[in-house]
């Protein structure tokens, strides 16, 4: 059996920070064990020391959709603040610490050690098993979108996405739309400004604007309601000018089945032609699947099986590479689970338990077992 906990800690140990991302070391790390266990694996790089891998082990039914499993092998930056732990990977005191612990390199090497006890047991699967495993997703999705254009991704008749859930089953994740408005005015001295146009009081203005704003869809059961914030605003040179332009992000975090063009034509509506929005920073598509689903339902009696637990079903509220994955696919039922806590991503510390490791090593092999056998 392949060690979940050890094939984490040498992940992390990989410096993928984003930027500049560089997993093309991790990723031929995973290519190697992959091919060496009769996957066909092949390699996508999108820009220098940036891969990402598609890894298929096939079924004997080749008209049979097959089971896929994906995550990311960037990490965010480690921060400026002082770490107690050796970010580039310890395991201490039943924790495994470093910078992606639980977001998401656990999650990965959950997966990648359960398909690696499949294949050298020569299991004979029904169904074959995909590994995605992209680089960039961290800076919104690069190396999944470069697949998604690429055409390489096929078919799938189910999609894991193990980014941490505390190994409870997700059957939704919220989307996301990231926004730059501008605003235009025309410069005056500060000491007279009836001459000039205030570019930061209209900014201003749309921010008090947006406290009103109605999305106009209903609230999701998992996901609760949409929502919008405005994370900064920037304007004026001098302290004596008044300010001819000022700039303004949002953030909106969107639900399954919201039109994104939709909600940026109520926004322009709402703020009038003092605003004028750039493209989208980011638009990244809401993740959902119905709990009756066949798929949603194998993962939940797989999670079942292996903690003897009946969980309800959870939703997330960052968004995943499942955004661009679960449309590539086709629409396929996509489910979030993974070993990593979501509290964790992105802090100083970061950690996750080498036994909820373990744990989602063993639910993905079960879900192999009962979906492709």
């Amino acid at each position: 059996m392949n060690n979940p906990e050890v094939l984490a800690l040498d992940l992390v140990r990989f410096d993928t920070i984003s930027p500049p991302g560089s997993e093309s070391a991790c990723a031929a790390h995973l290519a190697v064990l992959l091919r060496r266990a009769g996957f066909d694996v092949t390699d996508y790089p999108f820009a220098p020391g940036r891969t990402s891998l598609v890894a298929r082990l096939p079924g004997t039914n080749p008209a049979l959709a097959p089971l896929v499993f994906t995550g990311h092998l960037d990490t965010v930056p480690l921060g400026s603040a002082p770490w107690s732990f050796d970010p580039r990977g310890e395991i201490r005191d039943g924790r495994l610490y470093g910078r992606g612990a639980s977001d998401m390199k656990a999650g990965v090497a959950a997966f990648v050690a359960a398909v690696l006890d499949v294949a050298h047991s020569a299991a004979v699967l029904t169904r074959g098993v995909t590994l995605v495993l992209t680089a960039g997703e961290e800076t919104g999705c690069l190396g999944a979108a470069d697949l998604a254009r690429r055409g390489v991704l096929g078919e799938a008749s189910g999609l894991v996405v193990a980014e941490p859930t505390s190994n409870r089953l997700a059957l939704a994740h919220k989307g996301a739309l990231h926004l730059r408005a501008r605003t235009h005015g025309a410069t005056a001295h500060g000491s007279m400004p009836e001459l000039g146009d205030n570019a930061v009081l209209k900014a201003t203005r749309a921010v008090e604007a947006l406290r009103n704003f109605e999305f106009g869809v209903p609230t999701h059961p998992l996901l609760g309601s949409p929502t919008l914030a405005v994370t900064s605003l920037h304007g004026g040179e001098a302290v004596n000018v008044i300010p001819d332009s000022c700039t303004l992000t949002l953030d909106l975090r969107t639900l399954p089945g919201q039109d994104h063009a939709r909600t940026l034509a109520m926004l322009q509506d709402q703020l009038g032609p003092d605003v004028v929005f750039d493209p989208p920073l980011a638009d990244l598509p809401a993740v959902g699947t119905e709990p009756s689903d066949g798929f949603a339902m194998a993962a939940a009696r797989s999670v079942r099986k292996v903690t003897q637990e009946v969980g309800e079903a959870i939703g997330m509220p960052y968004f995943t590479d499942g955004s661009v994955l679960q449309g590539a696919f086709g629409g396929c039922p996509t489910v979030i689970l993974g070993p990593g806590e979501p509290g964790q991503a992105h802090q100083t510390n970061e950690w996750c338990a080498t036994s909820a490791i373990t744990i989602a090593h063993r639910i993905y092999g079960a879900l192999v077992q009962e979906w492709c056998a």
